[in-house]
């Protein structure tokens, strides 16, 4: 068995990287062609052009992964079937699901490749390539981070913020306005209100601060800096940040505390949850992939229904990828939840690829 197994994950190997590397050359001919006439107006260089497709190499192979190992088995389970190497393995007393077994193992080794390359290589890759088309293909400045106005929000000890204005180019607050109700929330406690919040040495400076402190219907002007000024805003310039950082551009830990100071700041954050939630769903697309190609390895059926279960398995994987498509775009609107759409399709397509194994011939 251990010379069948090293057998099938060689044949399954080398094909992957055949069809892996044909899929980048059309992908990167295509891209060409797109932005031929902007490269040529910028007058790119060679090197440029060949560093900022490599840049997108790591791009490309978390996109293609599922796509290709589809393909991949595709092809290698025809052989199979086609040169009768499917019925030695029968003839040989060896279950054809055992012997594909392997292929199962591989496929959950490549989903946690793809989830550790997404986590480390993407991300730097993304953010080296933005910078480097902004630089040196656009000949222009990196996007400036973003500025946010009329911010309302409410943190989790219960207190009110509204901010006029967030200057993300300098990193300061203007208008700034708190209130602190009681533990009943039923009258406010005390008020701060400063006209400017400055980040500095990794805290927040404010300005000409006034409190007011509130005891039944009496107030009380204090006209000082309040206590602990420097740790009244849970925040960082970081938070305020939306458009400035693309889930591309963030690993899952990065973009879970990109989350977590949205929702700071009163942000819905429904894209970037869903995007969360994709870093973990999207790699198993690589292992669910194989259930859909292993019933080609196990039919006896001759070439003709041959090619028509390689398409319908084809059919069925080009599918996985459009319902997992359109629901994160659902997801993105706001019309499903954006965990159930990141997960429905892969839970969907999961239980078929079982159910067809379940029915392929021993």
């Amino acid at each position: 068995m251990r010379i069948l197994d090293r057998y099938f994950t060689r044949e399954f190997l080398k094909t992957y990287l055949l069809v892996f590397a044909a899929f980048s050359v059309v992908f990167i001919v295509i891209d060409v062609i797109d932005n031929l006439s902007p490269l040529m107006r910028s007058g790119t260089s060679f090197q440029d052009v060949i560093l900022y497709y490599a840049l997108r190499l790591p791009y490309l192979i978390v996109l293609s992964s599922p796509l290709t190992i589809l393909v991949t088995g595709m092809f290698m389970m025809n052989n199979l079937s086609k040169h009768n190497e499917s019925v030695a393995v029968r003839a040989a007393g060896i279950s054809i699901k055992r012997a594909l077994f392997p292929l199962f193992i591989l496929g959950a080794f490549i989903s946690l490749i793809i989830a550790v390359f997404g986590e480390y290589v993407l991300p730097l890759a993304e953010k080296n390539r933005a910078h480097f088309y902004d630089t040196q293909i656009r000949s222009g400045t990196p996007e400036p981070p973003e500025d946010r106005a009329r911010l309302h929000f409410q943190t989790n000890e219960g207190e009110f913020f509204h901010i006029a204005f967030f200057d993300g180019s300098q990193n300061i607050i203007r208008g700034l306005d708190i209130c602190q109700p009681d533990s009943s929330f039923t009258t406010i406690k005390r008020r701060i209100i400063a006209p400017t919040a400055t980040w500095q040495n990794d805290k927040w400076t404010l300005g000409e601060s006034r409190l007011w402190g509130f005891s039944g219907k009496k107030d009380i002007d204090y006209q000082a800096p309040p206590p602990n000024a420097d740790k009244l805003l849970d925040l960082t310039p970081q938070n305020f940040a939306k458009a400035g950082k693309k889930s591309l551009d963030l690993g899952f830990f990065e973009l879970r505390e990109h989350i977590s100071g949205l929702k700071k700041t009163g942000e819905k954050a429904n894209r970037e949850t869903l995007d969360l939630h994709l870093k973990l769903a999207f790699p198993l697309t690589n292992l669910i992939a194989v259930f859909f190609f292993v019933p080609i390895a196990t039919s006896n059926i001759r070439s003709r229904g041959r090619g028509l279960l390689f398409a319908l398995a084809l059919a069925l994987g080009f599918t996985q990828l459009i319902l997992l498509r359109m629901a994160q775009s659902l997801g993105y609107a706001g019309v499903i939840d954006p965990v159930w759409a990141a997960w429905a399709p892969n839970i969907l397509f999961s239980a078929l690829g079982i159910f067809l194994l379940l029915r392929a011939e021993a």
